[in-house]
């Protein structure tokens, strides 16, 4: 859920893993958390009502799966300074590990739409047509998945019909797609990189590249398994938030209808 506007590469990403691993903190109990407003500097947001909706559409979600809320999601306040005139509560969240994880897939998810939109558009303004578009994702998908091409993948991962490839990634696999195409728009525009084979070629390097940092990890992405379809938690998501706010216009109904 990386603030849009953020350019990311590896040494952010590493920055960002040191930071959100610096921030989190432990009750009395020996249970781990994170302050919203603490993460929300992490990842790049400098409003708080923006970071607020986010976090709410994480509790949506973990709601919809199934969770209890309360669990992940626990309302709390921070002090704020007033200055000279003292301090004052501020509303905050504690969230757990699964509730910034809820938060992190829809929203790495979507950066990875807006980084291939970009790419889109950049590639065409550089004399490729949407044929080449395809072809430069699919070898960048065989560099990254060690050899497998995006079909092949889908058959891993017992993918039905024409759907992405990304809606059905593990959080990680996204980020690491999303970060070979931001590499790859940014080196674009820098070099001015143009027609196919130029821009494969870089599309390729940059996708090795995040393999290979990944395997200096012990992670090859061909072989995580799965995760729900994305699409199918956005509906729920859609859906439970529509009951909510049928409830809340139920509610002010009654409350104006007995005034």
């Amino acid at each position: 859920m990386i603030r849009e506007g953020v350019f990311v590469n590896k040494d952010t990403i590493a920055e960002m893993i040191r930071r959100f691993n610096g921030i989190s903190k432990i009750t009395d109990e020996g249970v781990e958390y994170w302050l919203a407003r603490d993460l929300m500097n992490v990842l790049g947001y400098n409003n708080w009502r923006s970071f607020e909706n986010v976090v709410i559409r994480a509790m949506t979600a973990c709601k919809t799966a199934g969770y209890e809320v309360e669990n992940y999601f626990i309302n709390t306040y921070k002090e704020s300074s007033l200055g000279k005139t003292g301090i004052r509560n501020i509303p905050d969240y504690m969230l757990t590990r699964y509730a910034c994880y809820l938060n992190k897939r829809m929203e790495t998810r979507e950066r990875l739409k807006e980084s291939e939109k970009k790419l889109s558009q950049n590639i065409y303004e550089r004399d490729v047509d949407e044929k080449g578009f395809g072809r430069i994702r699919s070898y960048g998908d065989m560099a990254l998945f060690g050899g497998y091409s995006t079909q092949e993948m889908k058959q891993r991962l017992n993918i039905k019909g024409n759907r992405p490839l990304a809606d059905f990634l593990p959080t990680l696999s996204i980020a690491a797609k999303n970060l070979a195409a931001e590499m790859t728009n940014y080196n674009v525009e820098e070099k001015d990189l143009r027609g196919e084979g130029s821009i494969t070629d870089e599309h390729v390097q940059n996708n090795k590249s995040v393999r290979k940092m990944l395997g200096e990890r012990g992670i090859k992405p061909e072989n995580l398994p799965p995760e729900e379809d994305i699409k199918k938690l956005e509906r729920r998501v859609r859906a439970e938030e529509k009951k909510l706010t049928d409830k809340d216009k139920c509610f002010r109904g009654i409350q104006s209808f007995s005034q």
